[in-house]
């Protein structure tokens, strides 16, 4: 696992949640604030050099960023953001 790369993806995948006017209706997250928070904790635990438990499952097909993505316009900037989360992981 590459983390500094994983931590700017973590980032990107943040600065996105945050942006106004995202639709979280589909999603898991109650709202921006509460994504924005899963997030922080994520960072702060893999440059703790932790793995965060689900975080797979946030970048899924289907999971809770790809459904505020596709209900907010930014589908393919998700897209590429989990590419390079599934690169990170795997260490590439």
């Amino acid at each position: 696992m590459s983390r500094v790369e994983l931590v700017r993806v973590l980032e990107a995948a943040r600065a996105l949640l945050a942006r106004p006017g995202n639709d979280f209706t589909w999603s898991s997250f109650v709202d921006s604030a509460a994504a924005v928070e899963e997030f922080d904790n994520a960072m702060a635990a893999v440059l703790a050099g932790g793995t965060p438990v689900g975080l797979s499952i946030l970048f899924a097909p289907t999971g809770p960023i790809q459904e505020v993505a596709i209900s907010s316009g930014w589908g393919d900037a998700f897209l590429e953001l989990a590419g390079r989360f599934d690169t990170a992981v795997a260490g590439e």
